[in-house]
């Protein structure tokens, strides 16, 4: 069924879920929220936590003042609250509070409950009647992505509607499978997954979805793999004179571990067959080196070579490096780049120097896999960062050639238990050493009474001449109300900040021309503080950016953070990163110094493996390779175990899922489209 035939969806909304690839029921159906917010029944001020949200019932006692400070309003009021004591109620750019509320009127408020001087206070607090209240208290509430023009309150009610019209197919995972792993039915985890009766029916919907996910990727894995066993090399090359004096010129000396990843690049590309090989390392840990000197091996082969970066900025970067290398270095290459962004007379002479050979080295983002782009002699695709394209699209740039030689680049680092899992027979490299003249990047972890701090700290390094990140885990104000948004957050730091401070704001709902702006702009050091979702994790290199301070870091798995810090410590001043946390709970900041004890990568994603339980759920989505629709490879590591397990099971009763027991899972599995991984390559 098509989304519009729902009830109160026309063309104009159906075209706003389209943008979040929802154009049927089904699509609807799984489109499972990234949060849950629980409406806990109003206590009194005695009762309530602080750092914590809370509901608390009271009145408002006095005048409601708005003030401005720098081009920012501030209003604030007091609340009388049920059961004795006040609570000083502060918002931001919300002038209109002031002739929407009355004075002496009943309000339930809930939000992130704080203790400054002595005073309880909120901010940002979201109001509502009792009346209002009452009909969510005691409830979990889905929070799904949104779009502008689409709230989550038209897709909730979209999500109920859909619920209740839509015929649900048999289940296709075996009873046995799912008595054996005491796994609710499909139906029953759906529905649950939208509107839980408790967080316990959550736990046990999510498990089922998460094992399903698992278990349907690795079974096409294992069945993948075989179609790539041992391919014939096409395009065999020899070690050649020009990589040697390369490295001999380069004013620094590979460290050992590149030393030794190269040597295998090296095996692989003079091997009778074809070379699949993914490279692990931290940011920093000298990737792009490699990805050069074998794009130079390739070339010096008399064949072309390509690399896909994920962003136009880090293709454009990658453009600029090889080009300086290519005149400092007299290198026998002819790079050119192609993005979205190339006009239509640079991209239609760039089409003819790629098919001529003449270009004999390709950079760009997903424009190299345009139909219109007709290779010479295609031998070595490389991505960077592989886990940001769709499966479609690096096979159709490694189909460019005929069997190329693939090498993909990673800067997450996955503990070896998982790794041999998710990547089956692809040959894993590891850089585990940084270079020796890298300063290791400074941490400190703190509550959010050291935000002045840290901001007077920003005013220091930008009048040094550097820049500074700073993450929020949201795009927007909306329902959680403890988290910080990258929106509502950049209006208030700019009027906080001297007007001499140049800030922007950055995040995954802009249109990529504007993202790509941004980034360039900061890259170009014209934005001294770049307040950001996620969405800087890959993408942007600026090693001018000496300080990066995450809000709400207790949010986010360690891994994730460390993959964030990444983005600093890439030049040659010290670095610096504040992971800023509202909950002062002692275990959550323990966990969070683990990144003051360590920078390296694969330790702090063994002691995420260990620290983050199946029972986690509120956090924010772990990303990183391989990114799944609802499983975690570090949270639901033991259910990972377990699908893996199962694959084998099932493999080695019924290689082809031929038999009545598996009939629905073949069908279910011939219909699905799974996550963004490079089945060719693996």
């Amino acid at each position: 069924m098509t989304i519009t035939s729902l009830k109160g969806i026309g063309e104009k909304t159906a075209g706003l879920f389209e943008k979040l690839n929802i154009t049927t029921t089904d699509d609807l159906l799984t489109y499972y929220p990234r949060d849950y917010e629980y409406f806990s029944d109003p206590v009194t001020l005695e009762q309530a936590a602080a750092d914590e949200v809370t509901a608390i019932s009271g009145h408002i006692r006095g005048n409601i003042a708005t003030r401005h400070v720098r081009g920012l309003s501030i209003t604030a009021f007091e609340l009388c609250c049920a059961g004795g004591g006040s609570l000083q109620m502060t918002y931001f750019n919300m002038p209109y509070l002031k002739n929407s509320l009355k004075r002496g009127t009943q309000y339930i408020v809930r939000g992130y409950l704080q203790k400054k001087g002595g005073r309880f206070v909120m901010e940002q607090a979201k109001l509502y009647k009792p009346e209002e209240y009452g009909k969510m208290a005691g409830r979990m509430m889905p929070c799904y992505g949104t779009t502008k023009g689409l709230t989550n309150n038209a897709i909730t009610k979209a999500v109920r509607q859909a619920l209740t019209v839509s015929v649900f197919p048999p289940d296709y995972l075996p009873e046995s499978i799912r008595e054996s792993e005491h796994l609710c039915p499909l139906e029953e985890a759906m529905r649950q997954m939208h509107f839980p009766d408790s967080r316990e029916t959550l736990v046990q919907a999510r498990e089922r979805l998460v094992f399903d996910e698992f278990l349907l990727f690795i079974l096409m894995l294992r069945r993948m793999r075989e179609d790539n066993q041992a391919v014939r090399n096409a395009y065999p090359m020899i070690e050649v004179a020009q990589t040697g004096r390369l490295l001999e010129a380069l004013p620094y000396r590979l460290t050992d571990a590149q030393q030794k990843v190269w040597k295998e690049i090296r095996s692989d590309l003079t091997s009778e067959n074809v070379m699949n090989r993914l490279i692990q390392g931290d940011v920093g840990s000298g990737k792009t080196i490699l990805a050069f000197l074998s794009l130079l091996m390739c070339v010096a082969n008399g064949y072309q070579g390509a690399m896909m970066a994920p962003t136009e900025v880090l293709a454009a970067q990658h453009y600029e490096a090889l080009t300086a290398m290519q005149r400092q270095y007299d290198l026998p290459i002819c790079p050119v780049l192609l993005t979205g962004s190339t006009t239509a007379k640079e991209r239609k002479r760039i089409y003819a120097q790629i098919e001529s050979g003449e270009a004999n080295v390709i950079l760009g983002t997903h424009a190299l896999i345009q139909d219109k782009v007709v290779y010479h002699n295609l031998a070595l695709v490389i991505t960077d960062e592989q886990h940001r394209f769709g499966v479609r699209q690096r096979e159709s740039l490694a189909q460019k050639g005929k069997q190329v030689h693939v090498l993909v680049m990673s800067a997450t680092p996955i503990p070896r238990t998982l790794a041999i899992i998710l990547y089956g027979d692809l040959h894993i490299s590891v850089l585990n050493e940084l270079p020796a003249d890298r300063l290791p990047v400074k941490n400190c972890v703190v509550n959010t009474s050291y935000r002045d701090t840290a901001y007077r700290f920003m005013e220091k390094e930008i009048a040094a001449g550097r820049q500074v990140y700073i993450i929020c885990p949201m795009v927007e104000e909306g329902e959680m109300a403890e988290l910080e948004d990258v929106v509502s957050y950049t209006a208030r730091l700019k009027g906080i900040l001297p007007d001499t401070i140049q800030i922007a704001a950055l995040h995954g709902r802009m249109k990529p021309a504007q993202k790509n702006r941004i980034m360039e702009a900061f890259a170009a050091g014209q934005i001294d503080i770049l307040v950001s979702t996620t969405v800087i994790e890959v993408g942007i290199n600026v090693p001018n950016a000496t300080v990066m301070m995450v809000e709400n870091a207790e949010r986010f798995g360690l891994a994730q953070l460390h993959q964030l810090r990444g983005r600093v410590g890439r030049g040659n001043a010290q670095s610096y990163c504040i992971f800023m946390s509202k909950s002062s709970k002692p275990e959550t900041m323990a966990r969070l110094k683990i990144l003051n004890e360590s920078n390296d990568g694969f330790r702090i994603a063994s002691q995420d493996l260990k620290l983050r339980g199946p029972g986690d759920l509120f956090g924010i989505r772990q990303s990183g390779a391989l990114k799944f629709t609802l499983g975690d490879i570090f949270q639901d590591a033991s259910i990972l175990q377990r699908a893996s397990e199962w694959a084998d099971r099932i493999l080695s009763e019924d290689p082809a899922l031929t038999s009545k027991v598996y009939a629905a899972l073949s069908e279910h599995l011939r219909n699905s489209v799974i996550n963004e991984v490079d089945f060719r390559t693996i």
